[in-house]
């Protein structure tokens, strides 16, 4: 399976977790709180930050009917174009954010939810498109995206393994190989226990695709366990206060997290290792503190070995103590003194 390369982080198996840190609707209408977010970010040691790039307009009708009216969880009440009103980062940010990232050094790329909204972006040179879940079937946006021949990013919440597949096979026919996919369970905030992060290793082998997780969960143990399960890229809503009145706070965390997050995230991957059983090399000091053959009463030559006068203790300086039957079998080829450690010249 091969990795895909955003800008200069190759992702994939093999490769240590990409840690992405969603900026969402968490700028709070405020270009210098987003442009604090991705300082934030790159200080925490994420590699890049993602933006969502949007209109209202061009995510839903601006209506109060019931039908576009969120009812029940974080919005409820609110109507999705006044959301996505207050949500949005303004076009005239992108500019900015994208030259701040620049210099900070982290990789800054975009969600598009619409095919005009990918040609405006192209001119930031993104190293990526990320597709969220809710646009999996639009094939026209994922077909507008493949034509870039940029690496995307496909967030799986709410799809069915068909939907799935379609989705893979329309971005690829268009132009774009380089496919990541992400587990997401689209719930905000995500129970933990709804996570099944089996399924990382289930799209990785069906789809063949690198697979990561988009996680939702209020901490971030899920994150870190999903390592475990082979997620190649994590991505977490990231704010620098879950309580700055943020849309997507709640579910969010804060620079510490983070910070924390990338640790835990890269230490679970470097301590995977490799399916078979091997002596490490920090086991090294201490493999001579296994036990072995000790006489412990002194014996004449030509003693025969008995239980009573041998005794398995540390350290490993005398034969194995796998060998006792056979040396229950032998006799002393010369006089022992107590204490001596067992070996092969000493049997007959």
């Amino acid at each position: 399976m091969k990795a895909v390369r955003i800008a200069e982080r190759l992702v994939g198996p093999g490769h240590p977790p990409f840690i992405v840190a969603e900026l969402s609707a968490n700028h709070n209408g405020s270009l210098e709180r987003a442009l604090s977010i991705l300082e934030a970010a790159k200080d925490a040691g994420a590699d890049a930050v993602k933006l969502q790039t949007y209109t209202p307009d061009s995510m839903t009708w601006n209506s109060r009917d019931p039908a576009f009216v969120l009812q029940g969880g974080l919005w409820d009440g609110e109507s999705l174009y006044d959301l996505y009103a207050k949500a949005q980062t303004p076009r005239s940010w992108h500019p900015v954010l994208f030259e701040r990232a620049r210099q900070l050094g982290i990789i800054l790329f975009s969600t598009p939810f619409d095919e005009e909204t990918v040609d405006y972006l192209e001119q930031f040179d993104p190293p990526a498109y990320k597709i969220a879940s809710m646009e999996l079937t639009d094939i026209p946006l994922l077909e507008r995206i493949g034509k870039t021949r940029r690496p995307a990013i496909l967030s799986t919440g709410n799809c069915s393994q068909q939907e799935i597949a379609t989705a893979i096979d329309t971005v690829s026919s268009a132009g774009t190989e380089d496919i990541l996919l992400l587990h997401c369970i689209s719930s905000y905030p995500a129970p933990a226990e709804d996570s099944n992060l089996r399924a990382i290793p289930w799209m990785e082998s069906v789809f063949d695709r690198p697979v990561g997780l988009s996680d939702h969960t209020a901490g971030t143990s899920v994150s870190v366990a999903s390592v475990a399960l082979g997620a190649c890229m994590i991505e977490k809503h990231f704010t620098l206060n879950r309580d700055g009145g943020g849309p997507d706070d709640s579910f969010s965390i804060d620079p510490t997290d983070l910070k924390r997050l990338t640790i835990d995230c890269r230490e679970a991957w470097s301590a995977l290792g490799v399916p078979l059983l091997k002596r490490a090399d920090s086991e090294k000091a201490t493999h001579k503190l296994r036990r072995s053959l000790f006489v412990i009463a002194p014996m004449k030559q030509g003693e025969p070995f008995t239980r009573a006068k041998i005794k398995a203790l540390r350290p490993a300086i005398g034969l194995p103590t796998g060998e006792l039957p056979c040396v229950l079998e032998r006799r002393a080829a010369r006089d022992i003194a107590a204490g001596t450690p067992l070996s092969n010249d000493l049997l007959s």
